[in-house]
C-alpha cells in the first residue's frame, strides 16, 4: 500500500513531482541499493549497510524489500526517484541530490599498509617515509589532493571510483597490488578499506585523523529520501536516534572506523 492516493498520476507526471509525492510504503522497508558493492551492500545481504536496513526493518516491524541498481550516474533517478524504493542508507551529508536524514556515523579516508611493513607506524601522508613510494589512490577522490601537496602524485597509480562493481572492483584491486607490491601503500574511504582489510591478515588501515588543509577527508553518513519527504525523513531520523547505539555496533563488528563528528579522533566506545 502506498500512502499517497495520487500516486499514478504523481509517477505518471514525471520525476520532478514524484520527487516531493509522498510516495513510501505503508507495508514494507524498501531499500535502493547497489547489489555489489561489497562491503557496503550486496545482493547476497553481506554488507554491513544490508544488515543496518534489516535491523531497522525489525524495529519497525516491516519486511525489507530492495530495488537494485549499480551505484553509477543515474542511481537515484532510477530507483528512489523512480518510486521504486524509499529509503538509501549511506550518502554523504551535503549532497543535494536527495534529503538527508540526520548523520548517523562519521568516518575518514585510511592509508592501508602491509601490517608488517616499514609503513605500518605512519598516521599522515606527510609523513617523510612515503617519499619516493607508490601509493594507489581513486581517481579525483579528496585524497588525491593531499597526494598531491606533498609531492607524491608523481608515481601514483590512480584506480576509478564510478564503476559497475558487478564488473569490476577497484577496492579489492587495490588491496591485491598492495599484497603483491605493486604500489607500497593506498589511500582508500574507510568504510570501504576497514571491513576489506579484515579479510586480509597481512594489511592493516591506517585512519588519517591529522591531515591539514582542503579538502577534508572525513565524512558524515546520513540516509537519503526523496525531496520533499519531510514527514518521513523526521521519521528515520527518530529512528536513528533512537537505535544509534545499535548500529555503532554493526559498524563497528563491520570494521568500520568510526571518528568523531570533526575527524580529530576515533569515535568514544570502540
Amino acid at each position: 500500500m502506498i500512502r499517497s492516493a495520487l500516486v499514478a498520476t504523481v509517477l505518471a507526471a514525471g520525476p520532478a513531482q514524484a520527487q516531493v509525492a509522498d510516495l513510501v510504503s505503508d507495508d514494507v522497508l524498501r531499500i535502493c541499493a547497489d547489489p555489489a558493492n561489497s562491503p557496503m551492500s550486496h545482493r547476497d545481504g553481506s554488507g554491513f549497510e544490508n544488515r543496518i536496513a534489516e535491523h531497522l526493518g525489525q524495529v519497525m516491524g516491516k519486511p525489507v524489500e530492495y530495488t537494485w541498481f549499480p551505484m553509477v550516474v543515474g542511481f537515484a533517478r532510477n530507483t528512489l526517484f523512480a518510486g521504486k524504493c524509499d529509503l538509501v542508507i549511506g550518502y554523504a551529508q551535503g549532497d543535494e541530490l536527495v534529503l538527508n536524514t540526520n548523520h548517523y556515523y562519521t568516518s575518514t579516508h585510511v592509508l592501508v599498509v602491509k601490517a608488517d611493513g616499514p609503513l605500518a607506524g605512519v598516521e599522515s601522508l606527510s609523513d617523510p617515509a612515503l617519499k619516493g613510494l607508490r601509493l594507489g589512490v581513486v581517481a579525483g577522490s579528496p585524497p588525491a589532493s593531499h597526494i598531491a601537496r606533498h609531492g607524491l602524485m608523481a608515481k601514483a597509480k590512480p584506480y576509478d571510483l564510478m564503476v559497475d562493481r558487478r564488473v569490476e572492483d577497484p577496492s579489492g584491486d587495490m588491496l591485491s597490488d598492495i599484497e603483491a607490491g605493486v604500489i607500497d601503500a593506498a589511500v582508500m574511504w574507510g568504510p570501504v578499506a576497514g571491513p576489506l582489510v579484515r579479510e586480509r591478515a597481512g594489511l592493516k588501515a591506517i585512519p588519517l585523523l591529522k591531515e591539514e588543509g582542503a579538502p577534508r577527508l572525513f565524512y558524515r553518513i546520513t540516509m537519503g529520501v526523496r525531496q520533499g519527504e519531510d514527514v518521513w525523513k523526521r521519521e528515520v531520523n527518530s529512528l536513528l536516534r533512537r537505535e544509534q547505539e545499535a548500529l555503532d555496533a554493526i559498524l563497528r563488528e563491520a570494521g568500520v572506523p568510526l571518528v568523531d563528528d570533526y575527524g580529530k579522533a576515533l569515535k568514544e566506545g570502540g
